[in-house]
């Protein structure tokens, strides 16, 4: 038996790891939205330092709170608007007097051949900041849209 586990371990790990992956992002019913960049896929630990009682010299860092950063999505300026650049004004244009909607965004990880490696679901995603790229007219660049989400919590499966 310890034989076959040097062999797996001598052996490269093709075919564990992505190579030549793309995404997809979907929007509850939407799917496939085509973007050009997706970031902000972290969650970070929070701790709280707190003073012992009696002793001056150092503090207990405890674990608290996890934190999420925004969504972050980026993707060519469609000029003439659709159901997300819809959302987007409606949300953030529309004040406070209309109830936000909220979106169940995924990002889908897939191999070569279409087949999902990995998914993240946001759940109760909703604009944030909405932004376009620079105009540089002696530049011929692609207008790049910016979408900013922010949500309560993500899952990885």
């Amino acid at each position: 038996m310890a034989k076959k586990r040097e062999i797996e371990l001598e052996q490269p790990a093709v075919g564990k790891f992505p190579v030549g992956f793309y995404f997809s992002v979907s929007f509850g019913d939407y799917s496939n939205v085509d973007f050009q960049e997706v970031s902000g896929l972290s969650r970070e630990q929070t701790l709280e330092e707190v003073a012992g009682g009696g002793e001056n010299r150092f503090k207990y860092r405890l674990p608290s709170v996890s934190t999420s950063k925004n969504l972050v999505l980026k993707r060519a300026s469609v000029p003439d608007g659709d159901f997300l650049t819809d959302w987007c004004n409606d949300t953030i244009d529309g004040g406070l007097a209309n109830p936000i909607r909220t979106q169940l965004v995924s990002v889908n990880l897939l191999d070569r051949d279409g087949t999902v490696c990995m998914k993240w679901n946001f759940f109760d995603a909703y604009p944030v900041k909405y932004s376009f790229s620079d105009l540089k007219s002696q530049e011929s660049e692609i207008v790049i849209n910016n979408i900013e989400l922010a949500y309560t919590y993500f899952t990885t499966t």
